[in-house]
């Protein structure tokens, strides 16, 4: 039998995020000596042990996975938006106020705007042209068009001016 999802096969079972026998015992194992552990820790990273000083070092200051960009960018509306804010993104990176990998997220953000804003731009004219056409199809033919052929209304002098 094949679950839907989003349904669990044992909707009895463990909660989301309960903790099992052994994580529980190891926890409490090591809350007893989490201070001993970490002085020394400490200890061999003052005698120069260098894996312990980088363990000591991320806990104290981990590495910096994100971090808000201090850059304006200009407000986005327009596809024109777009260019002023990816030239403002490039001057800002040739003055050294942003580092590539900010620029380049920057960026992405920029390009990601115009394709969203190309996206629905396209979908506004096409629903636009199918509503014409579904007008013009309910609109009588004139005279004499309708029973033509295709062949012959192509050929007729009067189209193909």
């Amino acid at each position: 039998m094949t679950f839907h999802p989003g349904q669990s096969g044992n909707p009895a079972g463990r909660p989301v995020g309960a903790r099992g026998k052994a994580t529980i015992i190891a926890e409490g194992l090591f809350m007893g000596e989490a201070e001993a552990i970490i002085r020394t820790a400490i200890d061999m990273a003052k005698s120069g042990d260098m894996s312990a000083v980088r363990v000591c070092l991320d806990r104290i200051a981990p590495r910096m996975r994100d971090r808000a960009i201090d850059f304006e960018l200009p407000p986005l509306r327009s596809a024109a938006d777009a260019s002023a804010a990816i030239a403002a993104i490039a001057t800002a990176l040739g003055a050294g106020e942003l580092t590539a990998v900010e620029a380049g997220e920057l960026i992405k953000l920029t390009d990601a705007f115009a394709r969203t804003l190309q996206a629905t731009n396209f979908e506004e004219r096409l629903v636009r042209l199918e509503r014409e056409l579904r007008i013009d199809a309910s609109k009588p033919k004139p005279e004499g068009e309708a029973g033509r052929p295709a062949q012959e209304r192509q050929s007729s002098p009067e189209v193909a001016r």
